[in-house]
């Protein structure tokens, strides 16, 4: 028998990134769980209206999202527990610049380049609605189609209800694969 647990956030886990934007001629972090897919070219991020990354992309109506891998999880783990009001975060990662400007996290496996094309304000949350630019995969993570293989981007997962980081799992079956046949 399932239990009422009142009007709790479940639908976890997903994928923990690291958002990215320029602060002048630096880039910044922040950790970001909240993120979803709203079409095949547009995804959303959401943050904590108070992060002080939230004006640096609304000023550079840009940002990226890098995928953590496990190896990353330190610096991570600061990304999102340091403020970039107070402290100065650009050293966190090696990083490049993307097509559009963007700083690129080299460690990420996985990074979206987006343009922020509008913004949802729900009580004190900002959520970026973005079109993406460029989606940049480590060459070694590509199956033979040339499509990302998650079984070697291999991202973390955050579960929020218990605080916590979850690895990704094996492939257990193709998409529409466990259809039975009708008589």
């Amino acid at each position: 028998m399932k239990k009422s647990i009142d009007t709790k956030l479940a639908l976890y886990p997903t994928p923990v990134t690291v958002i990215s934007t320029m602060n002048g001629d630096k880039p910044t972090w922040t950790l970001v769980a909240h993120i979803g897919i709203i079409g095949h070219d547009r995804i959303l991020v959401s943050l904590a209206e108070p992060h002080f990354i939230n004006n640096l992309i609304k000023e550079n109506g840009r940002l990226s999202v890098n995928l953590v891998t496990e190896e990353m999880l330190p610096a991570v783990d600061v990304s999102g527990s340091v403020t970039g009001a107070k402290a100065d975060k650009s050293d966190l990662f090696e990083y490049e610049i993307g097509k559009c400007g963007m700083p690129i996290i080299k460690a990420a496996n996985l990074t979206i380049e987006c343009k922020v094309d509008d913004i949802y304000k729900t009580p004190n949350f900002e959520s970026f609605i973005c079109t993406i630019d460029n989606t940049y995969v480590e060459e070694d993570c590509l199956n033979d189609k040339g499509k990302p293989d998650y079984t070697k981007v291999r991202p973390v997962l955050f579960e929020f209800p218990n605080y916590q980081y979850l690895q990704t799992g094996n492939v257990i079956g193709k998409c529409l694969s466990f259809k039975k046949e009708e008589n």
